[in-house]
């Protein structure tokens, strides 16, 4: 099987995802959450919330819409230019992304290339439909949103959004009037997007339905070059993959201000690509070879962006595939927005008139879930267990009494109470030998196991066992809460917990 095969089967066996609507056969590129993918999904999400909106005093999280009218993909280009390469067989009438069904055979990354191009490259090396092997049409474009209309009797044209980015946009003017009236203003969104993709593929790697987390920073594009607390990371060395590189594959180890220095990167950018890298290899636990940050080209970025590098993450079977990325779009929404809307989106600082640009930090949710199971999952001889950060498993603990009887449970129970009520998320078992409970929480990434045993009810103290090592420590019971979390947060190694 390869990784993604053992992945999807692990995933539906023990309630992570499945297809959506599976009893009625599915729909391509939509996947529900169980029991524990919704927990992992809402921990991440708050590991996210916790770390990004902390940057600043002056970032919020808000909950807009998901479906906008059209006057919003007008000013925002996506009507004119949210488009995909496609390709039809001519005998099936089978359709692919140019650039994917080229990626496929080829094994090279295609992103950004003209429907021309994509059209030459295909004729040049003979590729035939994936499906049944007919002959290909030329290259044309599909616009990737979903459409709606609104209303009964006065309809109105609109679409689900295919980014959260956009409600962030048009909800800048007030949010700054309500708020602090000061700039940075930081505003985030954890919500569902829309695309109609074409060929959705690798599970929650490219879905028609997903969710997003984005940081939208509006801030005065005098000020790009400064960022108060760059010199905090000044001397950190940034994972960088420029795109000079990309016919040695070589990713550079690089200072933030060599950066700046060397590549002429605006402090204010690279300050956020630093807290990026952080988030990943210090909260994720990412192992520093399986991240970079890859630049894209003038050709490859998005068209709203003037700077572009994408966090990417080392899969399995895939290699290194975007799980989010670092975009400076400029003022393109908010002046695109001001002029369809007729709305001035100016502000006024100490009699500044200022039209903000926009920093964004986004990330797939979907995507950044699927990477950590891919990176946890191992085999080994007496055991399969997935190695999740200890922050983003979806149980904290299993409280395990080692025989259903001779007082154990109620002590086990009481445990488990006391510890959901400081917020823990934790599991009771008391069904199967010990060792065969150890192994069911190993497979579902519970970091630790808490054994009540015989001597608990004499002595107040615990058995608790680490996933990673197996090793195992007692610890007194009133002391088990303080423990757990200096455990969970990496505050202290689980031998010193004892």
């Amino acid at each position: 099987m390869s990784s993604a095969e053992k992945i999807e089967d692990i995933a539906k066996r023990k309630g992570f995802f499945w297809p959506s609507s599976e009893i009625y056969g599915g729909m391509s590129g939509f996947y529900d959450y169980g029991h524990l993918g919704a927990l992992m999904k809402r921990k991440w999400e708050n590991l996210w919330r916790s770390y990004f909106l902390s940057l600043d005093d002056n970032f919020y999280e808000i909950s807009p819409a998901t479906i906008m009218p059209e006057g919003v993909f007008v000013a925002s280009g996506h009507l004119k230019s949210f488009v995909d390469p496609v390709v039809k067989c001519k005998k099936c009438g089978h359709m692919e992304r140019a650039d994917h069904i080229l990626e496929e055979e080829l094994k090279e990354n295609f992103e950004g290339v003209s429907s021309e191009e994509l059209e030459k490259l295909i004729k040049q090396h003979g590729i035939k439909c994936s499906k049944c092997k007919g002959p290909l049409e030329e290259v044309g474009t599909l616009n990737m949103m979903f459409p709606l209309n609104v209303g009964t009797t006065k309809v109105t044209k609109a679409y689900l959004v295919p980014e959260t980015a956009q409600e962030a946009f048009v909800n800048f003017k007030r949010q700054f009037e309500v708020l602090r009236k000061q700039l940075p203003l930081g505003l985030a969104v954890v919500g569902k997007a829309y695309r109609n993709e074409i060929s959705p593929r690798n599970l929650l790697l490219r879905m028609r339905e997903f969710t997003q987390a984005e940081l939208q920073i509006f801030f005065d594009h005098d000020n790009v070059g400064e960022h108060e607390e760059f010199d905090e990371i000044k001397d950190y060395k940034l994972c960088l993959f420029p795109a000079a590189n990309k016919q040695t594959g070589k990713v550079e180890e690089v200072s933030c201000w060599a950066i700046i220095e060397k590549m002429d990167l605006p402090k204010f950018y690279v300050y956020h690509l630093a807290k990026i890298q952080q988030f990943y290899l210090d909260i994720l636990k990412i192992p520093k070879e399986k991240f970079r940050l890859r630049e894209l080209s003038e050709e490859e970025r998005a068209f709203y962006n003037k700077i572009h590098w994408d966090i990417e993450v080392e899969l399995n079977d895939l290699g290194f595939k975007e799980v989010g990325g670092c975009h400076y779009r400029t003022d393109h929404d908010l002046s695109g927005h001001q002029k369809i809307s007729k709305q001035d989106m100016t502000v006024n600082i100490e009699g500044k008139e200022i039209l903000a640009h926009v920093l964004e930090l986004s990330f797939g949710v979907d995507r950044n879930i699927y990477a950590l199971l891919d990176i946890a999952y191992a085999e080994e001889k007496e055991r399969t267990v997935l190695r999740f950060p200890f922050g983003a498993a979806p149980y904290d603990a299993a409280i395990l009494p080692l025989v259903n009887k001779e007082g154990m449970p109620g002590l086990a129970g009481k445990i488990k109470d006391v510890l959901k009520a400081k917020g823990f998320t934790v599991f009771y078992d008391y069904s199967g030998s010990i060792g065969r409970r150890y192994r069911r929480m190993d497979e579902i990434g519970t970091p630790f196991c808490i054994t009540v045993d015989t001597d608990s009810l004499s002595s107040k103290d615990v058995t608790i066992r680490d996933r990673d090592s197996m090793k195992q420590i007692r610890v007194g019971i009133e002391h088990l809460p303080m423990v757990l979390e200096q455990l969970i947060t990496y505050r202290i190694e689980f031998t010193e917990a004892e």
